[in-house]
């Protein structure tokens, strides 16, 4: 495609329609300049391609292969797993002649309540980023593009399309934007989605410092920025801070108002010139590599299924009580055992190609009863429904419930009111602890769920949305034809309000404050001590494994340097298994408040009974780092950091310290305000300020030694401005001082 000579071509009116979307999910088509429309589907874990109906007068969506939703997906902490997945869902693109998938979404899990958590990778940035590049390397090497979503700070639906998002840059620096910064540096995703959402005022539509300033200058994005779809607000200032496709049109009215802006010299044409050939590169780049494919449905179940398996996390499980064994009779109770909540609600909702529940395939694996117990699709006690559960719960000798929260609680467009489950499953539960008989909990839910009765079970599996084929992994797990490996990609709090952002979501005024700042999940639950129902990162193992020889490449480094750090893990028990082994740093050089420790790397490892492998992580500056918005930049000081290894961010294996040298101090600004005690801390002004204030000084020593400490504390926080009070020194002087203390400053920062 020849860019440039169709771009001559275009009228101003041609590339004011080439900025904006035709229908719902289409880029408009230039026959006369040989440029055809592409088309974009929902996702981001099955193909939600759309289809009208105009005799009936409805839309429709393709049947495909619903895989895990990201909420159990990311529970897997296997980046070649989610690249497979990546893979089948380009080849199943391919075949519906789809351009783009939307998705994966990687918005930070702040509150439990937010309704499309299920969609959401993690509540941890390191996570988010990892899990999400290797989903896009894969739909992105079958020639589809990916659309990586909501840019940014979109953590809630509340207002979603209109609230704005108060929150200072440090935190979006190291909570809120990494994830997108990892997938523009190892995975490349052919366009960017913004978010409907304000951030300290600002539309993400228009927001030049977000779309242009971070994304392309500072992380080097070339690709294309689509806003989510009615999130343009104004379409000019869009286009000037950076937002290239208007999704999904305006009907021609922002066309007509871009066509005026540029002729009354408000948008320059260069700035739209640019939107356009950012538009057709994603067309160029999208007819290049189509390819004639035809996907085996049933093939691409069979790997929703192997993926839901990895997925799975083993919470509880007391005396050993899974896994089931044929030979023993069990009570199946709960109607997601008949029909499970495998996915979630809105834009993300797949036709599935077939569904498996844990009931249709029971028989293969022994001896059981079903009774439903309670409704899966509503909060409505049946007084009935839980006899007979009771019933054939008396005649077993393992219970097992499928509980979870209706599709109703959770979905696109708003966000849940409470954490709790449906109480006619919490009575139904506690009733059962009740008949002396191990009693397992198997959860279908998208987001972290109060549990009130969990020091009274036997076991509690977490399935949540795990794709089509999630009730024959269930099973598979429950009877130990698959050893659970998922690890928790979020923490799951005893109650809603112990949650850091508990007195701030969903905000008022039109506002949220991102009060609780870095200290998000596990940052806010492990730096307070908080019990916590399940830590980040938790999940067991029907076998044991052993963790020994943790090293390091050096104990000393610059922080461009780095360190590899290692750990042997072996299988001490007697079936095979896989462990994620997890890297936490631990910053103790004072340099900033800081969470008491961030995840840094992570590494599954299968292993067999008795074998010994090891996981290996190389930490970079950024691992160590945290955001200085005075320096503009990351900044990891010099001192002492200690490196964690462990199986959760509660249990921690093995621990080393390091330290980092060489890394240059952000210069002390000097002023009238300047607090003695930062003078006296740096050895370039140190001595210089002790002699200009030696008989200041020397009147407050005190006669007795229990005083010194009132008098260190008044000298350490007295800016130089209060010396006027107690020692005969005029502003004149002062601001001598000050000039002299700024030039040795300079000379110091020189050497």
């Amino acid at each position: 495609m020849d860019i440039k000579g169709i771009m001559e071509k275009m009228t101003l009116q041609d590339k004011a329609r080439a900025v904006a979307g035709v229908g719902f999910w289409w880029t408009p088509a230039y026959p006369e300049l040989e440029v055809p429309p592409i088309q974009v589907s929902d996702g981001p874990h099955g193909v939600r391609k759309m289809y009208d109906i105009p005799a009936e007068k409805r839309m429709g969506t393709i049947t495909s292969v619903c895989f895990p939703a990201a909420c159990a997906s990311a529970c897997s902490f296997d980046p070649e797993l989610l690249e497979e997945m990546g893979h089948a869902l380009g080849l199943e693109c391919q075949a519906e002649d789809i351009a783009v998938l939307l998705g994966p979404a990687v918005n930070i899990k702040r509150s439990p309540l937010c309704g499309r958590n299920f969609e959401y990778v993690s509540e941890d940035p390191y996570v988010a980023g990892k899990l999400a590049s290797a989903l896009i390397r894969g739909v992105q090497a079958e020639g589809v593009g990916t659309s990586i979503k909501h840019f940014a700070a979109n953590n809630q639906e509340y207002e979603r399309m209109f609230c704005s998002s108060e929150v200072d840059e440090r935190t979006l620096r190291e909570i809120y934007l990494p994830a997108f910064e990892t997938a523009v540096k190892e995975a490349d995703p052919w366009t960017f989605m913004c978010s409907y959402n304000r951030i300290n005022g600002t539309y993400s539509s228009e927001n030049p410092w977000l779309l242009t300033k971070v994304l392309r200058d500072e992380w080097g994005y070339d690709g294309l920025v689509m806003s989510d779809w009615g999130a343009v607000a104004d379409r000019v200032a869009g286009i000037a801070a950076g937002l290239d496709l208007e999704m999904p049109g305006s009907n021609g009215v922002n066309e007509a108002g871009i066509c005026k802006a540029v002729e009354e010299g408000r948008l320059s044409e260069a700035a739209l010139d640019q939107a356009v050939e950012n538009v057709l590169r994603l067309v160029e780049k999208a007819l290049d590599q189509k390819k004639e494919v035809t996907v085996d449905w049933e093939k691409d179940h069979e790997k929703a299924l192997a993926i839901a398996r990895e997925c799975i996390v083993l919470l509880k499980n007391e005396e050993k009580v899974l896994p089931l064994s044929g030979d023993e009779k069990v009570a199946l109770i709960g109607g997601f055992a008949e029909r499970p909540r495998y996915q979630g609600g809105g834009s993300s909702h797949i036709e599935s190609f077939k569904v498996v529940s844990s009931l249709s395939v029971a028989e293969r694996y022994g001896t059981f009863t079903y009774n439903r117990g309670f409704s899966e699709a509503k909060d409505e006690i049946d007084e009935e429904l839980q006899r007979e559960a009771l019933a054939a719960a008396e005649e077993a000798d393992k219970i097992v419930v499928f509980a979870g929260l209706p599709d109703v609680f959770e979905s696109e467009a708003y966000d849940r009111e409470h954490m709790q489950l449906p109480a006619c499953q919490n009575l139904l539960i506690e009733k059962l602890t009740k008949l002396g008989k191990p009693v397992i909990v198997v959860l279908h839910n998208g987001s972290p769920v109060e549990l009130p009765w969990a020091d009274k079970v036997d076991a509690i599996v977490e399935a949540y949305l795990g794709g089509e084929a999630i009730g024959e992994a269930v099973m598979d797990v429950l009877y130990g034809r698959v050893n659970p490996s998922g690890k928790l990609a979020e923490s799951f709090p005893i109650k809603l309000q112990d949650n850091p952002s508990y007195l701030n979501f969903p905000g008022m005024d039109h506002k949220v404050r991102y009060a609780e700042g870095v200290f998000v999940g596990y940052r806010y639950y492990d730096t307070k001590q908080m019990e916590v129902r399940f830590p980040f990162g938790h999940g067991l193992s029907y076998t044991e494994f052993r963790y020994g020889n943790l090293r390091v490449s050096r104990k000393s480094f610059t922080a461009a340097e780095g360190v590899t750090v290692s750990v042997d893990v072996t299988n001490v028990g007697d079936r095979a298994g896989k462990e994620t082994v997890q890297l936490y740093v631990a910053d103790r050089t004072g340099s900033a408040i800081r969470p008491v420790h961030e995840l840094k790397g992570f590494c599954k490892l299968a292993l067999e009974p008795g074998e010994t492998k090891t996981a290996q992580f190389v930490l970079d500056e950024r691992a160590f780092a945290w955001y200085d918005v005075k320096r503009g930049d990351w900044y990891a000081a010099n001192g002492s950091y200690i490196i964690e290894v462990g199986r959760s961010s509660r249990q921690i294996e093995y621990t080393t310290e390091v330290h980092i040298i060489g890394s240059k101090k952000l210069p002390l600004p000097i002023g009238r305000d300047t607090q003695l005690g930062e003078i006296l801390q740096d050895p370039a002004t140190r001595e210089y300020i002790l002699e200009q204030m030696k008989p200041y000084f020397d009147r407050l020593v005190p006669n007795d030694s229990e005083s010194m400490e009132m008098v260190e504390a008044i000298v350490r926080f007295m800016p130089l401005q209060a010396t006027r009070s107690f020692y005969e020194v005029t502003n004149e002087q002062i601001d001598e001082i000050v000039a002299d203390l700024r030039k040795l400053v300079e000379e110091a920062e020189q050497k």
